[in-house]
């Protein structure tokens, strides 16, 4: 059955319109899959063998239709959330049971194919009070990205898909490079991760312009008054809050932030950014660093000047870790491990590859560190996320499981 891929890889994609269903993503041969060593597959619906040196995975549930993220709605309920890039989110209960009834049906606002779709999912910090959460699409009508709002029913158990409110809708000038990524920061806070706009080489020029929300991660406040004219408010200490720029931006300098998260216990937020034609790179922003922070693209892709150019790396944050493209083509940014079922983990940032299934690892105490692979998973990794009690899953954009990662 062909299938739309969601092809965060493509270091050289495509500028056109959507693109059509395909079983590859989108892209050069040198960043595609095949060009990746072929990792070991996973055996059907028993997990992927444990790598010795490293994590296993254990099948939790499936299959879902291109699941594109995971997380919990910290309600104590015990349930998971299964984003499908369609326009769907399915309910993953305690027991690894799926609902046979979805929690969210968007299909018909959503553009569905390539790198659109139905991309983030974030739950209210108090939601299981105020039934409030929040979602990242691409619009079906010109695909660009919309912000809405909706709420669940009186009983928090399903979504109310009459109660959407959209929040903030930016223009795309392309099909790629969409970001889609929603957190509540320990600040209480709504982060938005935004790709570059697309094309190649960040062609319209967003990522380093203050006045434009493409290629940023943003921060608004959806609990205070809305500011004049918007649908939120712009905390106080955004950097451009006074001026100089969009107010809604936190960092500048992204080219697709594919996956980002807050370490539940230090508060670090850890940004995986998907590279252009040489780079995968992780960056960390620490809890108590400012925004307006600059992380370099299209001037640099990871630690080097873009293209071995010469540029001044001064204004620029380096990433904490970088890898190459002889190891994949699409970092999929994953969590710290703070659980208690695997203190094994404790501490460590699992993170890893959509083209090569890898699974990486870097302790989060460290500096400075080359990731290290933890398993092989032969799966198309597509997103990570959280269960309530801090234990890490990951779900299979191919083959449509959901995955425990566990110490072997």
């Amino acid at each position: 059955m062909a299938m739309a891929v969601m092809a965060i890889a493509a270091a050289c994609t495509s500028a056109s319109a959507t693109p059509s269903p395909s079983l590859t993503p989108t892209g050069t041969a040198a960043t595609s899959p095949s060009a990746v060593a072929s990792p070991t597959p996973a055996e059907t619906g028993a997990g992927v063998p444990p790598d010795p040196n490293g994590v296993a995975l254990a099948r939790v549930a499936g299959p879902f239709t291109m699941p594109i993220a995971v997380t919990n709605a910290g309600d104590e309920s015990g349930r998971l959330f299964v984003v499908q890039q369609g326009g769907v989110i399915r309910i993953v209960g305690a027991n690894g049971a799926v609902a046979a009834t979805p929690f969210l049906d968007i299909s018909s606002l959503v553009a569905f194919g390539g790198e659109r779709g139905l991309l983030g999912l974030a739950f209210h910090p108090r939601y299981a009070a105020n039934g409030r959460f929040f979602v990242d699409y691409t619009r079906a009508a010109d695909g660009a990205t919309v912000i809405a709002e909706y709420r669940a029913t009186a009983d928090a158990g399903l979504a109310d898909a009459a109660s959407g409110r959209v929040l903030l809708v930016i223009p795309q000038p392309a099909a790629n490079h969409n970001g889609g990524n929603l957190a509540f920061g320990p600040d209480g806070y709504l982060y938005i991760g935004m790709g570059d706009g697309g094309g190649q080489n960040d062609q319209f020029h967003n990522a380093q312009d203050p006045n434009r929300l493409l290629g940023k991660i943003l921060r608004i406040d959806v609990d205070s008054p809305a500011a004049s004219g918007l649908a939120y408010a712009i905390p106080p200490s955004n950097p451009f809050f006074g001026g100089g720029g969009s107010p809604e931006i936190w960092t500048v300098g992204q080219r697709n932030p594919w996956r980002f998260s807050f370490d539940r216990e230090w508060g670090d937020l850890w940004v995986g950014d998907v590279g252009g034609g040489d780079w995968e790179e992780i960056n960390r922003q620490p809890a108590d660093a400012a925004g307006g922070l600059n992380y370099g693209w299209p001037i640099m892709e990871g630690k080097h000047c873009k293209d071995g150019a010469s540029c001044s790396i001064d204004p620029y944050i380096l990433p904490v870790a970088e890898y190459g493209h002889d190891q994949g083509c699409a970092v999929v940014g994953g969590y710290v491990y703070r659980g208690e079922a695997q203190p094994g983990l404790t501490g460590v940032y699992l993170f890893g590859d959509w083209c090569s299934g890898l699974v990486f690892s870097l302790q989060a105490d460290a500096g400075t560190v080359s990731p290290k692979v933890v398993a092989q998973s032969g799966l198309q990794i597509s997103s990570f996320g959280e269960d309530e009690a801090g234990e890490v899953y990951l779900v299979d954009l191919a083959g449509g499981g959901l995955y425990h990662v566990t110490v072997p």
